[in-house]
């Protein structure tokens, strides 16, 4: 049994290198995460293998990513995060050393895998902002770290054109390379470890359920498509992923340290912030995809506007710096009205901004102004969600709680890129290539899906309503209102 306790002002004043190598750490990850998708073709071209084998290279690293987040973010929770997160950059330095240097496709996977590992910088990190700095200041410092995993990957979908065009496809793992080596010095030199534990031992058969079911959902939203929706490995994964996740709460909820403690997925402030990471994740990378496939497409089609990949990706800034901007900001509305605002108006932007390019994108400022809409909607929801999180759950569960949400933006994604890139090839000119009419589908079905995003914001509690929710669901050690003396005490019997 073990207990932490803490005021206020016995926290670090400070903070800022330590924000800066997590804000790095959480960059490099995103920018990883997206910067090889565009350059997929590139890279099967030289590595001499199939669209389809080398689409394992980014569903590898869904897969890593979501079967490893929630075990590492428990074990930092259990073991210390700083230590973890050592591990965890360590991990992600290697793998990207060995995605650089791969000479073929199954180097280049295992490479991929390593770098999923990286999936719970999000979660680690978060719980150290948490642990760390002044509380006055963790709202917006969350709020700039989860806008960083959006920014990251807007970055790598911009920097891809550049980097394959004017160096080679291995620079795409060089150059993300400095800031994880940055990072994890930072880790190792310039951050202590968190006062904050859970102490237990890892739940071996959920974690093995856990990955189970989240590998075979995961591979068949990836491969559904070139496989088909119909055929039997699709329905059968898909079915064995869901069973899998019935049978994960069954045992979650009979074992005595659970790799999830359920009590929290029955809070409001939880479950209702995971479905608006999945649902924006859904949208998120349907912006991905759409955008810049319409900016390439030929003008002589008479919707396409003729750019490059490089030009089509610049065209993705004005999203990246809107997440950029809006992610701090959504902290400063937390502060004074909580984490249910900023989320709300996060994902009323992003229908805004779907629905002016489902209505028309025959202008180029119709485009501009749909990735502004969907940066700021991002980035206001991004950070809103770190933020319910933290108010929702104790201090020494916010690693569990944020890997689960960040495992639904991951899902989120998945499940966008694969409905959206479905729309778009379903709808196609005989030269076969897509539609007007397939991004006007696209863009009204991310619409849609994200006005459900606006309703599960809705269903957030307000502020005042986290301790009343608390003693219902048997959770105790919320965090404190700022005028109450911040007390921290867990123990395990």
């Amino acid at each position: 049994m073990t207990e932490t306790i803490e005021a206020p002002g016995s926290r670090p004043k400070g903070g800022g290198m330590l924000v800066l190598y997590l804000a790095l750490g959480g960059l490099a990850f995103a920018v990883l995460q997206s910067l090889v998708s565009p350059a997929l073709s590139t890279i099967g071209r030289e590595l001499n293998v199939s669209t389809s084998d080398v689409s394992w290279v980014v569903t590898a690293y869904l897969l890593s990513a979501s079967v490893l987040t929630p075990i590492l973010g428990r074990l930092g929770d259990m073991a210390g995060k700083r230590k973890v997160l050592i591990g965890v950059l360590a991990i992600l330095a290697v793998g990207t050393i060995v995605s650089a240097l791969a000479p073929n496709l199954t180097v280049l996977i295992v490479g991929r895998v390593l770098q999923g590992a990286a999936g719970a910088i999000l979660p680690l990190s978060i719980g150290m902002v948490r642990d760390e700095l002044p509380r006055e200041r963790v709202a917006t410092t969350v709020g700039l770290i989860s806008a960083i995993f959006g920014v990251g990957a807007g970055i790598g979908i911009v920097a891809a054109g550049p980097i394959v065009e004017h160096l080679s496809w291995h620079w795409l793992f060089w150059l993300p390379l400095v800031l994880v080596v940055i990072a994890l010095i930072g880790a190792v030199f310039g951050m202590k470890e968190s006062p904050v534990r859970t102490p237990g031992k890892l739940d071996v058969l959920g974690a093995t359920i856990l990955s189970v079911s989240l590998v075979a959902l995961l591979l068949a939203i990836s491969k559904g498509q070139s496989w088909g929706w119909g055929e039997f490995n699709t329905i059968g994964l898909l079915a064995v992923g869901v069973v899998g996740l019935v049978a994960f709460v069954l045992v979650e909820l009979r074992v005595k340290e659970p790799l999830i403690d359920m009590k929290l997925m029955r809070i409001r402030g939880v479950w209702a912030t995971d479905l608006v990471a999945l649902i924006l994740g859904f949208a998120m990378f349907g912006t991905f995809l759409l955008v810049p496939t319409l900016l390439q497409l030929p003008e002589a089609t008479g919707y396409g506007f003729g750019k490059s990949v490089s030009q089509a990706g610049l065209f993705l800034l004005p999203t990246v710096v809107m997440m950029v901007v809006f992610g701090p900001l959504a902290g400063i509305l937390n502060r004074k009205f909580g984490p249910k605002l900023p989320m709300f108006l996060g994902a009323i932007f992003v229908v805004a901004a779907f629905t002016l390019p489902a209505v028309a994108h025959g202008q180029i400022w119709q485009v501009l102004a749909s990735g502004i809409l969907t940066g700021a909607g991002i980035g206001f929801a991004f950070a809103a969600m770190s933020n319910a999180i933290i108010e929702a759950v104790p201090a020494a569960q916010t690693g569990e709680a944020t890997s689960v949400n960040t495992i639904a933006r991951t899902i989120g994604s998945s499940i966008g890129t694969a409905v959206v890139a479905a729309v778009i090839t379903s709808n196609t000119t005989p030269q076969g290539l897509p539609t007007d009419a397939a991004f006007t589908d696209g863009f009204w079905v991310c619409a849609a899906v994200a006005v459900l995003a606006v309703v599960a914001a809705l269903a957030l509690p307000r502020a005042h309503k986290r301790h009343e929710e608390a003693e219902a669901t048997g959770v105790d050690d919320l965090p404190p209102e700022p005028d109450e003396i911040h007390l921290l005490h867990r123990s395990n019997a």
